[in-house]
């Protein structure tokens, strides 16, 4: 038996500037974005060269998802992102203006900083650590 977690949905408040950051400021790939209905698209996007798990950018449809939006895990670091090589992505989001609330320090599974998307979701950012 194999089974994977092909996207997870992330509640935003607008596709496009949803798209605009997780495409600009972080260079994730535009992997659909398809009508669906006058209000409903379906958003995927994935980090450039993923192969695993993509975002599903899922508009709030009523008051109760809008409330969600930007705090789905009651302000816990939500994603993780593992990069081969953190200074380079480290140094092009903070120039593209990505906010990180935790500087990168050297854990015992890599170099993590935090940052938050534009809706405040927190993610790790986690890559190799020198001497690896």
């Amino acid at each position: 038996m194999k089974r994977s977690i092909a996207q997870i949905a992330l509640v935003v408040d607008d596709y496009d500037k949803a798209i605009d950051f997780y495409v600009g400021d972080l260079g994730f790939t535009l992997v659909e974005d398809t009508q669906l209905t006058a209000t409903k698209r379906w958003v995927l996007v994935e980090p450039v060269g993923g192969t695993g798990c993509r975002l599903l950018l899922a508009k709030a449809a009523n008051k109760e998802q809008q409330e969600r939006v930007g705090n789905q895990t009651g302000g816990r670091v939500f994603l993780f992102m593992h990069t081969d090589d953190f200074y380079r992505d480290y140094q092009t989001f903070r120039s593209k203006g990505v906010v990180f609330v935790r500087e990168p320090s050297v854990e015992p599974y890599g170099t993590v900083a935090v940052f938050k998307d534009l809706y405040g979701n927190l993610w790790d950012l986690i890559g190799p650590n020198d001497k690896e």
